[in-house]
């Protein structure tokens, strides 16, 4: 029934992203909008940017990070969810989604660092785990926002290409 309520409350968020930006939504329109009651709200999510990564996680979560396959199906139902990604890439909010969205994919990266070498990742890992996060973070807000050519296949391929040699021999070493 709770992950019920809280599917409801992500679609009437993602109904309103449709007419304006996260920045101007507030939580007593998205509880309007989801026939709801601001306690219901507040017991699910903090706030709109809690439910906004929480949006963000359940569909990440389906994704296998060192699968290409996996990651360019991900990037093309961001294109099909257009206007809910493109909002959270053009938040600059208090609580930008970009910066949390680095956050997620450095902590999923450095967990599968973890598994890979059964060790803690040293500085220069972690560094490149980040600066990847980064660069790939980055290059999937250009390509949804701005390129309708380039398939989403080959954008995870050059990503995974351009993945620093340390990284690419901890995750990919046979």
């Amino acid at each position: 029934m709770a992950e019920r309520t809280k599917l409801w409350i992500a679609d009437a968020l993602k109904r309103l992203l449709v007419k304006k930006p996260l920045e101007k939504i507030f939580v007593t329109e998205i509880c309007r909008e989801a026939e709801i009651e601001r306690p219901t709200f507040y017991y699910h999510f903090q706030d709109k940017y809690d439910l906004m990564a929480w949006i963000f996680c359940q569909r990440a979560l389906q994704t296998d990070m060192l699968s290409v396959e996996s990651a360019a199906s991900a990037m093309n139902s961001m294109r099909q969810d257009y206007i809910f990604f493109k909002r959270a890439y053009e938040d600059n909010s208090q609580s930008p989604m970009w910066a949390y969205m680095h956050e997620y994919f450095v902590r999923r990266y450095t967990d599968l660092a973890r598994e890979k070498a059964g060790i803690e990742p040293d500085a220069l890992t972690q560094f490149g785990i980040r600066l990847y996060c980064y660069g790939t973070l980055g290059m999937t807000r250009e390509w949804l926002l701005k390129d309708n050519i380039t398939p989403a296949q080959t954008v995870v391929e050059m990503m995974f290409e351009s993945m620093p040699e340390k990284l690419k021999e901890l995750y990919f070493a046979k």
